[in-house]
This record gives C-alpha cells, sequence and structure tokens, in this order.
C-alpha cells in the first residue's frame, strides 16, 4: 500500500496535511502526536521502526510543515483548536494506538477525555503536567529569545536544556531547523510559550477522569524538565494508567542513543503488542 499523502478539511475550514503510512491494511494503526515544534518529519525515524508492525498516521498542524500553505498565513492555534483537530482525525481515521510527545501531551490526554473514541492505548511520552523551576526556566529565556528575534539563541538554548543529551547530527539540524523559522511559526511558537506558561494543571487534570483509554507515560531517567517523578502526578486522575522510565535517556527518549532507542521501542512494542516483541534485543527500562 505504501505512504499515502492527504490533505484532510477540518470543519472549521482549516486543512491538514496528514502522511498515512499503510504496509499491510491488516495491521493496527499508530496516531502519531507531535511537540510544539515539530512536524511529520520528526517522525521520520519513528515511522520507520513500527513499518512492518503498524500503520501510522502524522499531521502538520495548520501552521507547520506541509499543511501551512494549505491555510491563511496569520492562523493562529490554540490549544482548544489542537485538541479539536486531533478529535476530529482520531475520529476520521479510527486509529487503535496514540503516542505523543512532549507538550503533544496536552491535546492528546484531553482529546482522550473528550469521548470514547478508536484509541485502546496510548503513550505518552516526555510529559509532566506542571512547569517545575527547570521548565519554566527554559521556556522563559525561549520566548524573551523569540520576542527579540533572536532566533539562533532560541535554537542553541534548545539545544543546551531540553536537547543536551542528543547527538552531535541531532542538535545540527535542530539549531539549523529553528533558526530558520519564518516570523509566521515563530509568532505560533510564542504564542504556544504563552499558552503553556498560562495553563493551569487544575483547570485539566479533573477532565482527564474522563478518560478510559489505558494511558502509559515514558519518561527519561536524566529529563529534568518533565521529570520521572512529576509525571506520576497525573495517577490519582486517571483509571488507567501505568508510568515507565527509560535509562540513560533525556528529554528526547529514543533519538539520544542506541541503548535510549531500543529500551523505548522494546516498551512500545510491549505495551502495544507483546506478540510482535517477540526476539526484540533489550535494555533495562524501570
Amino acid at each position: 500500500m505504501g505512504l499515502k499523502k492527504l490533505n484532510v478539511p477540518l470543519p472549521n475550514g482549516l486543512t491538514v496535511y496528514v502522511e498515512h503510512q499503510i504496509t499491510n491494511p491488516e495491521l493496527e494503526t499508530i496516531i502519531l502526536i507531535n511537540g510544539a515544534l515539530s512536524t511529520t518529519t520528526s517522525f521520520n525515524h519513528t515511522v520507520k521502526f513500527l513499518k512492518g508492525r503498524f500503520n501510522t498516521l502524522c499531521f502538520d498542524l495548520p501552521y507547520s510543515g506541509q499543511s501551512k500553505p494549505l491555510n491563511s498565513q496569520n492562523v493562529i492555534i490554540t490549544k482548544d483548536d489542537e485538541v479539536e483537530i486531533l478529535c476530529y482525525l482520531i475520529n476520521f481515521f479510527n486509529p487503535d494506538y496514540l503516542i505523543s510527545i512532549s507538550w503533544g501531551g496536552v491535546a492528546a490526554l484531553l482529546a482522550l477525555a473528550q469521548k470514547r473514541s478508536s484509541v485502546k492505548r496510548a503513550i505518552i511520552g516526555s510529559f509532566s503536567p506542571f512547569l517545575n523551576p527547570a521548565m519554566l526556566d527554559y521556556i522563559s529565556a525561549a520566548r524573551d529569545f523569540i520576542i527579540a528575534g533572536d532566533n539562533s539563541k532560541a535554537a542553541r538554548l534548545l539545544n543546551d536544556t531540553v536537547g543536551k543529551f542528543l547527538p552531535r547530527m541531532v542538535r545540527l539540524y535542530n539549531y539549523r531547523y529553528l533558526s530558520r523559522l519564518p516570523e509566521q511559526e515563530m509568532q505560533q511558537v510564542s504564542f504556544h510559550i504563552e499558552q503553556i506558561l498560562a495553563l493551569q494543571p487544575g483547570r485539566y487534570l479533573q477532565k482527564l477522569q474522563h478518560i478510559e483509554t489505558e494511558v502509559m507515560f515514558i519518561n527519561g531517567e536524566l529529563d529534568e524538565y518533565t521529570s520521572a517523578a512529576d509525571v506520576k502526578f497525573v495517577a490519582p486522575y486517571l483509571k488507567h494508567a501505568s508510568f515507565a522510565t527509560v535509562a540513560g535517556a533525556g528529554h528526547f527518549l529514543d533519538l539520544e542513543g542506541r541503548a535510549a532507542q531500543i529500551a523505548t521501542r522494546k516498551l512500545i512494542f510491549d505495551y502495544f503488542d507483546p506478540a510482535a516483541n517477540e526476539g526484540f534485543e533489550t535494555v533495562q527500562a524501570m
């Protein structure tokens, strides 16, 4: 079947670009949810290792990637908009599983809380329900650089903080990508940061009680920004929650070296389909 590239119109008049990788129509499907600055290309490595075991869905939000030319140049997406978009795509494509990364976890959890859906299990990676001092310092500094129009400093900041455990080539890619983002996307990033700073856990954590889907939270042992300890504060609000920590990994988990990659991917396969993981190389994950 291969890769299907789709432009999906939304009820709100916007359009999102979707990549639907179908290696076998009999396989179950995972929808992948990006963090604040990511696009479908950010999931290239994930799609590659899932290929042959699961079909995948990736999409660009209306202001980014290949969705950007399909929409007005002045579009600004709120957190509520993200939730609505995700709910629509889940209802449209009926994926079996969900994986979110970083702040994509907020939209993912709130979408799962809306109503029952096709999603049986979800993995929420590198997420915390609140801003700890390290994360608050990072995003406050990032906001200041963006307001000043200094994309290069914002890019270096990401690599020196949440991205400090990434391999050199990934850090170089991050720098080139972020330092060259056009003004429109930087405005959206700035708006996104303001939303994060204003986000009060008490305003959305109660909604998570409506989630019927089984959810596993995965955090890196070395991640001081969305820590394995902090994420457990969501436990009282979910009916079916579990937690896993990837030894030796920071915020970007399987991008941070071979051992972290193997451990993260083993957790994914064990959680979604243990039978598919027979013979898979293992590294201890706590």
